[in-house]
Order: structure tokens, then sequence, then C-alpha cells
């Protein structure tokens, strides 16, 4: 009986030893990638502008800003970031670096909370209290899991991603195709449910909040969509309004601002042709210097 209970200890020390030296294996390839976020906790991310947003704000496209206004970016998006986990982000950027002079948000990263993606981050969770802070209030179970098992911290598509950025930037991660002939014909029969969700509001308050606090100017937009798929997102203008009055900026409407269906890759993002059109605008307009 105690030869048995020995073999069990030893053999859940090896898969406890072997379980947190993978995952410092892990660790450390997520570490050295040049990925946004590894580039941001590994302190290699001081910019003049900062950009946040959704998988919308990919569209601000950081080569074309950079080369039209000689200022360096650092873009914080990712696809259907919600923006809980967005200002832990923005946070923990104006801790460790000297304060941008322009941050750029999407207000649509407001739309909808995202727990499946919000778990990923576990990933960078030991670079930030915020982020640890965040998981354990609001995905417990993921955050026991990550406490309980190293490798468990990287069965994500946030790891996936930043393995993916191994050995080249994402500073051009956007669409690059035009949107199919016969999915442009059929946009009438689209529509888009965009919700208003009062915490996720109160979150991009407090983002403006502590930016402004560092002297940082805030400008909020609304990026392009395809179209007359403007006019199919339900609550649109609402959003708008709500994020106007709780944060006491203006919203800058690009929603509308692009006519040409050559600059879509897809209903919803511009692709690089229509980035770069889009800039110019919010260059126009003193959005972007």
């Amino acid at each position: 009986m105690m030869k048995n209970l020995l073999w069990y200890l030893l053999f859940l020390l090896v898969v406890v030893a072997g379980d947190r030296l993978a995952g410092f294996v892990l660790q450390k390839q997520m570490a050295a990638s040049q990925f946004r976020y590894s580039r941001m906790y590994g302190g290699v991310a001081e910019a003049d502008i900062l950009l946040l947003g959704n998988s919308r704000g990919l569209t601000f496209y950081q080569p074309y800003i950079e080369e039209k206004t000689g200022l360096k970016t650092f873009n914080l998006s990712y696809n259907g970031l919600p923006m809980d986990v967005a200002k832990v982000l923005v946070q923990d950027y104006l801790d460790r670096y000297p304060a941008p002079k322009r941050l750029l948000i999407d207000i649509t990263t407001c739309d909808r909370s995202n727990d499946e993606l919000m778990a990923g981050f576990l990933s960078y969770s030991g670079n930030s209290y915020r982020l640890d802070t965040l998981l354990r209030g609001k995905l417990h179970k993921v955050w026991w899991g990550g406490k309980v098992s190293a490798l468990f911290r990287y069965n994500n598509e946030i790891f996936q991603r930043a393995l993916s950025h191994r050995n080249h930037s994402d500073a051009d991660w956007l669409l690059d195709r035009t949107i199919p002939a016969d999915l442009a014909a059929d946009v009438e029969q689209h529509s888009y449910p965009l919700d208003i969700h009062s915490y996720l509001l109160e979150q991009l308050r407090e983002t403006c909040a502590a930016a402004r606090a560092k002297g940082v100017d805030v400008r909020l937009v609304i990026s392009p969509y395809f179209p007359k798929f403007a006019e199919k997102v339900t609550n649109l203008e609402a959003l708008k309004k709500a994020a106007e009055e709780i944060t006491g900026l203006p919203v800058s409407d690009y929603s509308r601002a692009l006519t040409d269906p050559a600059d879509f890759g897809d209903f919803m993002h511009p692709n690089k042709k229509g980035s770069q059109a889009y800039i110019d605008l919010m260059r126009k307009d003193g959005v972007l210097p």
C-alpha cells in the first residue's frame, strides 16, 4: 500500500514538474514574439499615437499612419476585443510608457462582452495584476485553471496568435482583399445587431479618464461600414450618443464616409485601400495629426 502511494506521489510530482517546465518554455516563446501584447509587456511599445478597437480598430493601418504623420503608432486592437479588457490594456500601457500624444478609440468596442476572448488573455495575466484581477472576478474557473496548470494558460487563440507572429510584426494586420461582388450585391439582406451595454460604456469612460489624466488627447470614432450597411447596424446612433454623454467627448462618425465598394474587404471592415482613404479623412479633420 505504501509502495503504491509513493508511486502515485512520484507520478504526480513528474506531472506537475512537466507542466511547469512546459509552461515556462511556452512563456519564453510568447515573450519573444513580435505580437502586440508581447511587445507591450516586453517594454518595446513606446509610441506617439495609441490605437484601440476590436477588429474594426485594425482599420487604423499603422504603416500608412506613420508614413503620413511621421509619428510612431502602437495598436492594442484585437478581433472581438471587449472594452473591459481594452481598458486594462490601456491602463497597463500608460503605466509602462510615456504618455502618447493621442489615443484613438473606435467605440464599437463597447458593443458586446466577449468572455471567450477574455479567457485568452490568461496567457498574459502573469504580466499584469489588472488582467489577473479581471479574470479572477469575471472568469473564476478559468483563473483557477491557470493557477493549477501552467499549460492551461496557453491553450487559447491569443497564444496561438503570438506564436504566428514569432518572427514578424503584426503592424500590417488588416484585410487585403476586395469584398466579393455577389456578397456586395446582397447587402440589403444583411444586418448587424449592435447592443448597448452600460457596463462597457463605463469601461470606456474610465479608459478616457485615465488617458486624459496623463495628458493624452483622446479621440473617439466610428470606423466606416460598407455602403448601405451602416443603416443596417441597429443602435449605432444610440451608441454614439451614449458614448458622448458618458465621456463628455465628441464621436467622429465615419460609418458612412466611404462610398466605394472596392474600399472594403467585407461589410464591417475596410481593406488597405479603404483604410488609407479613412486615415486621410481623419487627418483632414484633425482626428489624426
